[in-house]
């Protein structure tokens, strides 16, 4: 066959974690997700590991791993937050790539990524060294063999970055039409100018570089990949095939590729259910012998170039005017705020490219005492960041260490490679991707800087941050509050800067409502409690405690003296100095004493005498933490008020149902208690071990009747919850009749508004017990009763039964 297919997915979601605490906190813009990562998971990243393909009645026939079948690269630090958060899904990536090798002659569909997907035109060379060897490393180690090809962030290329990907044996790189210059047959004289996008897409070109080397360039068809990913081609999956095949044309008398390349997300995220038009697509294209899939390792194998290329410098797939969308008011933005400008972008990087270039040279003299060759040490630290165990540690600094390192020099070590990662993860590309400079993607870049900034000082004990600051106050602000980014960094990034003695005040507030061991992992920080009293008296709580905090990062530690007064409520303080035993075994008598006085005002003044300097409350604790025990004081208050809005509500409620007959607007105070009420009741009843049904439908009938609007995406998120539970629990007891009926019974339920369930999970456990214990049943008079009732939970489910 001379017809070849490959649809390439760029899965990608910019590091969104705490440079303090290496996790990523809560986002409320994603609820009713805890953060974007795990929508986005749901959405997209899992939907495409387990993609339904229907039959002709809309129900589910099969399921299939679309990695499988495509082309596909994933974000080496995306890679990093599934495999801690969403490890079934990623196991089902690298699942994908071992069957695409299989499939497509040894070739695995995963490509590489630039590391932390920095414009890589735009970087130092330096920095563009370290972030393909970072990607490719990362690459081998989750995949378990070398990457044939590393996607370059938004297809940004220029001559050195081709130089350093060929250096590094990257076979090829995709990129977009209009990135192509001219192109002639291997061996030709004449060139034939392709710009404007004219380039044939159906064939590999050779790219020779001026050192001598050359790299594979594929250029995909740019009409289909924009109908994909902006023009509702993903609507209907037979529309998808029918565009794509449409681009071959016999007249060119060879092997074809057609391929398309858009944002992963694009199948799920941006549009639902789009994974489900890509199975389809997939699907049908094999068993109609349209063309033959394949990736793009495999076509070139098959079929080396018969032509060389040329590109256009500077450019790339996501902005009009070359590269300047991340570092000019060139005009490209999200269309969200016509009247705002990006002139905030300039500066921005300028501000960053002064702060690394001052710090890289300080690192490079630093690094000579320390390391034996400081570049090849930052190129390695790789090895640490996917390993940050001791032993790891340790063989990395055998490896590199100028000399056997003192436990000082090692923490100066760590620190200075710390310095030198946050340094490249402050340009990943979305800090500069959209409209303003106090956007949520810009205010992540910030945050990196800010933590580059602190290990600087750690580290030099200088003036950089003054002037890093002063450079801030140059890129302008769209909103009036922020005025430049220096207030946006000072009002949004130095909040979030901690140290070892803020990871201690949160561990003394946070264990006053949920008491840690004697060892405890705190984020990146490991909290070892050497000594602990508490007394109470009522709602007042005295705890005095000596804590050591280290990092798991740089191996930085600290043993400290802490004490904490809890009056009741939200209302506490808290005291954290270095311990020093004389010391620490006063303030313990002096506390505990006027504590068991209930002597107040002297315990309030004893901890200002104590304890110079900042004092510590709730608003001190990590966003999570902070979330958690803000709903452990207020849950007591809240049912009390609840329960008095309840009593009115059922009191009024015959008065209610007669208004709502007549079909007259209740009373703003009825509407706002029947709101309040029924939100609380059905939540409750979602949340529990078992869903009364008749009482779920009771209650939604009165929303209903009452015309209230009830928490639709929060009631569908613990419905949701619910289920997946269910189903879980069925999988492990599959003959549990009344635990089939259960899920089936609450399935129903979900099916109505406002219910808009994403019913993805307990569909492929219930596929799985289709092919398993159902066809086991099959034919046996015994298991009439059972098999009646998986068949209505799968007609529910939109399962085929077979």
């Amino acid at each position: 066959m001379t017809r070849f297919i490959c649809i390439h997915g760029h899965f990608y979601q910019p590091p969104r974690e705490n440079p303090w605490l290496e996790a990523v906190e809560v986002q409320d813009s994603a609820y009713p997700y805890h953060d974007w990562n795990e929508r986005i998971t749901t959405e997209c990243y899992a939907a495409n590991a387990s993609s339904r393909i229907l039959d002709a009645a809309g129900r589910i026939d099969r399921i299939a791993n679309n990695y499988a079948r495509i082309s596909f690269d994933f974000g080496p630090t995306l890679l990093s937050w599934l495999e801690a958060n969403a490890p079934d899904t990623y196991r089902a990536v690298l699942a994908a790539d071992d069957e695409s090798a299989r499939r497509f002659s040894g070739h695995g569909s995963a490509m590489a990524q630039a590391y932390n997907h920095v414009i890589l035109p735009l970087a130092s060379r330096a920095d563009k060294v370290t972030q393909v060897r970072w990607g490719m490393r990362d690459f081998e180690h989750r995949f378990r063999r070398r990457a044939e090809g590393m996607w370059l962030p938004e297809t940004a290329v220029d001559v050195e970055t081709l130089e350093v990907l060929a250096t590094e044996r990257v076979a090829f790189t995709v990129l977009a039409p209009h990135q192509a210059a001219r192109v002639r047959r291997v061996g030709g004289r004449e060139w034939t100018d392709v710009s404007g996008g004219r380039v044939d897409p159906t064939q590999a070109y050779l790219a020779r570089l001026p050192s001598g080397r050359s790299i594979v360039l594929f250029f995909y068809d740019g009409p289909v990949s924009r109908a994909v990913a902006f023009e509702r081609l993903l609507d209907r999956g037979e529309d998808l095939v029918r565009r794509i095949a449409g681009t071959f044309d016999d007249r060119r008398g060879r092997a074809q590729l057609a391929h398309i390349a858009t944002d992963g997300e694009t199948y799920g995220h941006h549009h639902r259910f789009g994974d489900m038009a890509l199975a389809f697509a997939l699907d049908h294209v094999e068993r109609q012998g349209i063309a033959r899939l394949t990736n793009y390792g495999e076509f070139l194998a098959l079929h080396p170039p018969t032509h060389e290329v040329e590109i256009l410098p500077g450019t790339s797939w996501s902005c009009a005017h070359g590269i300047e969308r991340w570092r000019s008011d060139c005009g490209c933005n999200s269309g969200g705020h016509p009247s705002w400008r990006q002139a905030w972008r300039g500066p921005l990087r300028a501000a960053f490219d002064w702060l690394r270039d001052t710090l890289a040279e300080r690192a490079v003299a630093e690094g000579r005492g320390l390391f034996l060759d400081p570049a090849a040490a930052r190129d390695d630290y790789v090895s640490v960041v996917l390993d940050r165990s001791a032993a790891a540690v340790d063989t990395f600094l055998r490896r590199h260490a100028h000399h056997p390192l003192s436990a000082d020099e090692r923490v100066r070590a760590l620190k200075l490679l710390e310095m030198q990662r946050h340094l490249m993860l402050m340009y990943t590309s979305c800090g500069w991707f959209f409209d303003e400079v106090s956007g949520i993607e810009t205010v992540q870049v910030l945050q990196y800087a800010g933590r580059a900034v602190q290990l600087a000082q750690q580290l030099f004990g200088d003036g950089v941050e003054s002037r890093f600051l002063a450079l801030l106050e140059q890129a302008p602000s769209n909103r009036a509050e922020y005025g430049n980014a220096r207030a946006v960094f000072e009002r949004t990034v130095r909040p979030s800067m901690v140290g070892l003695e803020q990871v201690a005040a949160h561990v003394a507030v946070s264990s006053l409502f949920d008491a840690y061991g004697d060892r405890a992992r705190v984020y990146c920080y490991e909290v070892e409690r050497r000594d602990r009293r508490v007394q109470e008296a009522g709602r007042l709580r005295l705890a005095t405690e000596r804590l050591t905090i280290t990092s798991t990062i740089t191996g930085d530690h600290a043993d400290v003296a802490c004490a904490v007064v809890h009056f009741g409520d939200h209302n506490l303080s808290c005291g954290v100095r270095p311990y020093d035993e004389a010391a620490y075994r006063v303030m313990v008598r002096d506390l505990g004493a006027a504590f068991s006085r209930a002597d107040v005002p002297e315990v309030i003044r004893l901890v200002d005498r104590h304890f110079v300097g900042p004092t510590y409350s709730l608003r001190s604790l990590f966003r999570d933490e902070q979330r958690r025990i803000l709903d452990i004081i207020l849950e007591t208050t809240l049912r009390e008020a609840e329960a008095e809005v309840g009593r009115l509500f059922d009191h009024h409620a015959p008065l209610m149902h007669f208004l709502a007959s007549l079909g007259a607007p209740l009373p703003r105070a009825f509407r706002g208690a029947a709101e309040q009420v029924l939100n609380r009741r059905l939540r409750d009843e979602l949340e529990g071990e078992r869903i009364d049904l008749e009482r779920t439908r009771s209650l939604l009938n009165q929303a209903t009747e009452y015309k209230v609007t009830l928490d639709a995406a929060g009631l569908t998120y613990a419905m949701q919850r619910h289920l997946e539970r269910l189903a879980a629990e069925l999988g492990e007891r599959p003959a549990d009749l009344e635990l089939l009926r259960r899920l089936a019974g609450a399935t129903g339920v979900a099916a109505v508004p406002p219910f808009d369930v994403n019913l993805w999970r307990v569909q492929n456990a219930v596929y799985t017990l289709r092919e398993t214990a159902y066809a086991e049943r099959r034919g046996l008079a015994a298991e009439a009763e059972w098999r009646e009732s998986f068949e209505i939970l799968c007609e529910l489910l939109h399962i085929r039964i077979v």
